[in-house]
């Protein structure tokens, strides 16, 4: 399968990867994610915790047709709670 494929101001062939989900149960709801995002990708989303019964802030994806593939919200999560993919040809 072919992947969207641009090129870096080297010259040299780079894959964009996209986000594709936040893991609900890894986030903690820091922020540092929606802080690095300059597309407004990401927002905050109030959850309820059915073990302690109580509500939580995580992050959620408000518009993923924003994202540019730039992966700086995985980089900041010090707990790993996004995937990405390459987009398809």
């Amino acid at each position: 399968m072919a992947f969207y494929t641009a090129k870096n101001k080297g010259g040299k062939d780079w894959t964009p990867t996209f986000i594709e989900s936040i893991d609900h149960e890894k986030c903690i709801g820091c922020g540092r994610c929606y802080k690095v995002c300059s597309r407004g990708v990401l927002g905050p989303e109030d959850l309820e915790d059915e073990e302690s019964e109580s509500i939580r802030m995580v992050m959620s994806i408000i518009d993923d047709s924003k994202c540019i593939g730039c992966v700086a919200c995985g980089v900041s999560c010090s707990k790993k709670a996004f995937s990405f993919r390459p987009m398809a040809v």
